[in-house]
C-alpha cells in the first residue's frame, strides 16, 4: 500500500530527523518546511524541529511491514550525514538486512561518507543507492556512486538548478528528474531537462515534475504544471525493479 505521495516510491521510514544544508539543492528544503510544520502541529517525533534527531524507536517499523514495499530511507534526513553515529547506520543496515522482502532507496548528498561507509562492508541486495545532483558542482556525486556495488545505483536531479551538461552515466541504472516545488521555488527550463534526457540510453528515466514553474516558464501550482514533457509522461523504473522481487530466494 503506497503511503507517500512521492511517485518513485510506496512508503519512507525515518529512523532520523532533521539535517543541515551543505549545497545548493538544500536551500529550500522540503524536509525542513515539513518538519517545522509537524512541530506547529505538536507531533512528538518533531518536537526537535529540523535538528538531527535519532529515533530509536522507529529502527524496528519495517519489521512489522508484511508485504513488499519499496522504502525511501530518510526522507526527512540524510542517512551519511557527519554527524550520525556510523553504529546508528550499521543498526539501519541491520533491519534492512532483517527485510529482504522490501527493498530499500538510500538517496544522499553526502555521497563521499556512503561510498567511504561501504568500503568494507557489503551492501545488501534489496538496496538501491541514489546521489542528489542538482547542478554542476554536485556532478562529482556521481563518481563515489559508480564504484559501489550496488543492486540499482540512481541519481536524482531534484531540484535541477541548470544545465548539467554532459553526464558520465557509466553504471547509473535510473535517472530522476525534477523541478522544485514551493513558494520559493527555482525555475528549471526544459531544455536542461531534454538534454538529461537525451544522455539516458542505457538508464531508466524519471521525470517527477515540472513544480512550481512550467515548461512554458509560468509560475503556478505544480499540480497544474503536472509531469508532461511534450505531452508524454516519462516515468521508468530500473528492469530489475521487477526481476529482483520475482525471485523466490528473496523472501524470508
Amino acid at each position: 500500500m503506497k503511503t507517500t505521495k512521492i511517485e518513485w516510491t510506496d512508503n519512507t521510514w525515518n529512523p532520523i530527523t532533521g539535517c543541515s544544508k551543505i549545497s545548493a539543492g538544500c536551500q529550500n528544503c522540503y524536509a525542513e518546511r515539513m518538519a517545522y510544520r509537524l512541530q506547529s502541529m505538536r507531533q512528538t517525533k518533531y518536537k526537535n524541529g529540523f535538528n538531527l534527531t535519532l529515533h530509536y524507536d522507529a529502527l524496528k517499523e519495517p519489521l512489522g511491514w508484511k508485504s513488499p514495499h519499496s522504502i525511501f530511507v530518510c526522507s526527512m534526513s540524510d542517512l551519511f550525514h557527519k554527524d550520525i553515529p556510523t553504529n546508528f547506520v550499521d543498526q539501519v543496515m541491520e533491519i534492512i538486512k532483517q527485510t529482504p522482502r522490501h527493498r530499500y532507496q538510500l538517496l544522499t548528498k553526502r555521497a563521499d561518507r556512503m561510498a567511504d561507509y561501504f568500503k568494507d562492508r557489503d551492501i545488501p541486495r534489496n538496496v538501491w543507492l541514489g546521489v542528489t545532483v542538482e547542478n554542476c558542482s554536485a556532478k562529482s556525486r556521481i563518481d563515489f556512486l559508480r564504484t559501489l556495488d550496488a543492486t540499482i545505483r540512481f541519481i536524482s536531479c531534484e531540484p535541477l538548478l541548470e544545465d548539467l551538461g554532459a553526464l558520465n552515466l557509466t553504471n547509473i541504472d535510473w535517472v530522476i528528474v525534477g523541478g522544485e516545488s514551493g513558494p520559493n521555488g527555482r525555475q528549471m527550463r526544459k531544455e536542461w531537462v531534454l538534454s538529461i534526457q537525451k544522455q539516458t540510453a542505457g538508464s531508466a528515466f524519471f521525470f517527477k515534475q515540472w513544480g512550481t514553474w512550467g515548461d512554458d516558464q509560468i509560475k503556478r501550482d505544480k499540480y497544474r504544471n503536472g509531469k508532461l514533457i511534450n505531452g508524454i509522461a516519462y516515468q521508468a523504473m530500473p528492469q530489475d525493479y521487477v526481476n529482483l522481487f520475482t525471485e523466490n530466494s528473496f523472501y524470508e
